[in-house]
C-alpha cells in the first residue's frame, strides 16, 4: 500500500500538475491539503476516472483537506475532535481496506504566524495560541486512536520543522511559529506517544526538505524545510518498507510550494 501526502496549494491552480504526478505515482492512497474548495466544487471526476474514490472536507478559498484512494474505505469522519466551535477545515480520518486494514489521518496543522505573545505566552486568541491549541487537541486524538492497538497513520502538512536539520538556514527560523520551541515541544510531546517519524526511520541528515518559498529563488538557492511528515502507530511502523520525497515535482510547470512525500506499506 503505497501512501502520499500533498499539500497542493490550491486545487484549481493544481489542476493539470496534480494528475500528472498521480499518474506517475500510482500512490494508492492520497491525502491532499490546501485543496482550498468546498466540497461540491472540488473536480472529483478527475480523480474518479482515474479510480480514485474521493472524501473531501473543504473549505471557501482557505484549507481544506482530501483523501484519494483505489482501496475501499470505511468510517469516514470530519474535523478533529476537541472544539466544535472550530470551523476550519483541517483534519479528515478513514480506514483503508487493503490486506491489512489502515487508518489513515490527513491533517493541515495551522500555521501560527504571526506569533503574538505577552509576558513570553501566546496571546489567547491568536494565531499561534490556535496552532498550540490544535496540537494538544491532536495529541489527545492520538492518544484514543493509540488506545485501540491497530495500524494508523497520521500524514500531511504539520507545519513544524523538528529539528535544525530540517532546514537549510535554521537561523532564519528561529522565531517562527515553525521552529519555536513551543512548537517543537509539542512535537516530540506527540513523537513520543510512541510514534515513529516515517522518513527519519530510513533517511538521515540534513538537505532533506519538503517545501520551498516562492518567494527569493528559494528552490533555486535549495533553500527549503521539512514540514510534511508521516506520523505512524508502532503497528503501522512494523509496515513501514520505504518513505520518500518526490523533490523532483517542485521544479515542474505550476508547482505546488510543497513536494509529495509518501510510504511503502506492506499492507
Amino acid at each position: 500500500m503505497k501512501v502520499a501526502t500533498f499539500n497542493i496549494n490550491g486545487i484549481k491552480a493544481r489542476i493539470q500538475a496534480l494528475p500528472q504526478w498521480l499518474d506517475e505515482a500510482e500512490a494508492d492512497v492520497v491525502l491532499l491539503q490546501e485543496i482550498k474548495s468546498v466540497d461540491d466544487s472540488f473536480p472529483r471526476e478527475i480523480f474518479e476516472e482515474r479510480g480514485y474514490q474521493v472524501e473531501t472536507h473543504g473549505q471557501k478559498s482557505f484549507n481544506g483537506v482530501a483523501i484519494l484512494s483505489k482501496l475501499p474505505l470505511e468510517d469516514i469522519t470530519r474535523g478533529l475532535p476537541g472544539d466544535d466551535s472550530d470551523e476550519q477545515a483541517r483534519w479528515i480520518e478513514a480506514t483503508v481496506m487493503g490486506d491489512i486494514p489502515v487508518r489513515v489521518c490527513g491533517l493541515y496543522l495551522p500555521n501560527g504566524n504571526p506569533v503574538e505573545l505577552e509576558n513570553g505566552a501566546p496571546v489567547p486568541g491568536g494565531k499561534y495560541a490556535y496552532k498550540l491549541g490544535w496540537m494538544e487537541r491532536l495529541h489527545k486524538r492520538a492518544q484514543e486512536l493509540l488506545a485501540l492497538e491497530e495500524p494508523f497513520l497520521m500524514a500531511g502538512d504539520y507545519n513544524i520543522i523538528p529539528q535544525d536539520e530540517d532546514a537549510r538556514r535554521p537561523e532564519a527560523w528561529q522565531e517562527d511559529a515553525l521552529a519555536r520551541p513551543e512548537s517543537r515541544a509539542a512535537f516530540r510531546r506527540l513523537l513520543n506517544l510512541g510514534f515513529t517519524e516515517a522518513f527519519r526511520a530510513r533517511t538521515f541528515g540534513g538537505g532533506h526538505y519538503s517545501f520551498w518559498d516562492y518567494q527569493a529563488g528559494a528552490w533555486n538557492r535549495d533553500d527549503g524545510i521539512r514540514i510534511d511528515h508521516f506520523l505512524l502507530s508502532p503497528q503501522c511502523a512494523d509496515l513501514l518498507t520505504d518513505c520518500q520525497i518526490d523533490k523532483e515535482v517542485r521544479g515542474r510547470e505550476k508547482p505546488s510550494d510543497h513536494v509529495p512525500v509518501w510510504v511503502d506499506l506492506a499492507a
